[in-house]
């Protein structure tokens, strides 16, 4: 199933480009869905009992079960094959952006100071989380320039993001922000939205979202890495839509107090670190005005059972996201109380997903027909 187009910034792909890029995904699928499973019988059927032989017990955490897997050859395959498929996305996808840079640079700049406004700062410090790790396991991670004006890696983006969730958010990739924004209208009919802030927007998936639901507010978004943020705008400016782009960080912005109804990241937490999270939910608090909203969307385990969580904690031990799994031990409606939440407007909930795939259809595995999306909330 060829990656379509939804909007003219969006890259090319030739004949040969497409074919690579299909097998890769269709790879991917087959590493999560067939060998995926196998991994569970396997552990179901004797790493466990010779855990359970060796210790008198079952496994009690998900660490425990990753070291008694780690050392199963079938378990290593799967591992290796999954490291190996989400590697291949940039092999595969980069040099087809590489080709095709000169034509999108000169895109960019055609597209980009019509609609909205994009606001870099060429003296941003980078964080460590960012820097000191290639995130997802991309070379250079989304903040590095590779030339003047440079859009790589939002364009690399737009389309390996496609590829690894193999469409299940929708054309537009856009389903966190349509869930989140569609989620305050109908919990919140009351909250008059003047203006909206996207924290760790990248290119502007969900952030476009909100344009959409609040057509007559005011959307900022705001990222560290500037090639990604120019795409983003020449993006929200090629499909008519009215964003404010900013290159800052989350935990410290410029905006002033008080300034927004609702603050909101899609999957931005587990990308920051400890130190960080509590900051950012201290710089929401300060942000928004009294009665406004923060929403944090973001994965966290949906069961306790402690071999699902282990193969969802793979991300933070192979992938390059070494937040992911110290994200989910953290006491986060806390944090939102040290940061200035009241106890009782703090939350944790499973917001419904708006985008259905088709059933029978390849984005259709893990149970996405009945996706929910953690957030983590609260009212000031």
């Amino acid at each position: 199933m060829p990656i379509h187009a939804t909007h003219a910034m969006f890259p090319d792909a030739n004949h040969d480009e497409q074919a690579r890029q299909d097998f890769v995904r269709l790879f991917k699928l087959s590493v999560q869905r067939d060998i995926g499973s196998g991994n569970r019988r396997l552990y179901e059927g004797t790493v466990k009992p010779a855990f359970e032989r060796a210790n008198g017990r079952a496994p009690k955490n998900r660490r425990e079960i990753r070291e008694a897997m780690a050392a199963n050859p079938y378990n290593q395959m799967w591992s290796a094959l999954l490291r190996t498929s989400q590697e291949m996305l940039y092999d595969i996808v980069g040099p087809s952006i590489e080709r095709q840079l000169p034509e999108l640079l000169g895109r960019a700049k055609k597209f980009s100071g019509k609609l909205g406004s994009l606001e870099l700062d060429p003296g941003l410090e980078i964080p460590s989380y960012h820097a000191a790790v290639n995130i997802h396991c991309k070379p250079g991670g989304y903040h590095s320039e590779l030339t003047k004006d440079d859009v790589f890696a939002g364009a690399e983006y737009d389309r390996t993001v496609h590829m690894y969730l193999m469409g299940s958010m929708g054309p537009n990739n856009d389903d966190f922000g349509v869930s989140a924004a569609r989620w305050v209208k109908k919990t919140y009919p009351n909250l008059r939205v003047k203006r909206v802030l996207d924290m760790g927007c990248t290119i502007g998936h969900s952030t476009l979202a909100w344009c959409d639901e609040f057509p007559d507010a005011e959307i900022h978004a705001i990222d560290v890495a500037a090639p990604c943020l120019r795409y983003a705008h020449a993006r929200a400016n090629a499909m008519g839509k009215t964003a404010h782009f900013h290159q800052m960080n989350a935990e410290r912005t410029a905006f002033p107090d008080g300034h927004f109804d609702v603050v909101v990241s899609h999957i931005m937490m587990h990308e920051t670190s400890t130190k960080a999270l509590p900051r950012i939910y201290k710089e929401c608090h300060r942000l928004l005005r009294q009665g406004g909203v923060m929403m944090h969307v973001d994965a966290r385990f949906k069961t306790g059972n402690l071999f699902d969580q282990y193969q969802q904690e793979w991300d933070a031990h192979y992938n390059n996201e070494p937040f992911f799994g110290t994200l989910h031990d953290t006491d986060l409606i806390k944090a939102a109380r040290v940061a200035g939440f009241a106890k009782d407007k703090a939350f944790e909930t499973f917001i419904p997903g708006h985008y259905r795939p088709s059933k029978g259809t390849e984005h259709a595995i893990n149970e996405q027909m009945t996706r929910h999306y953690f957030m983590l909330g609260a009212q000031k």
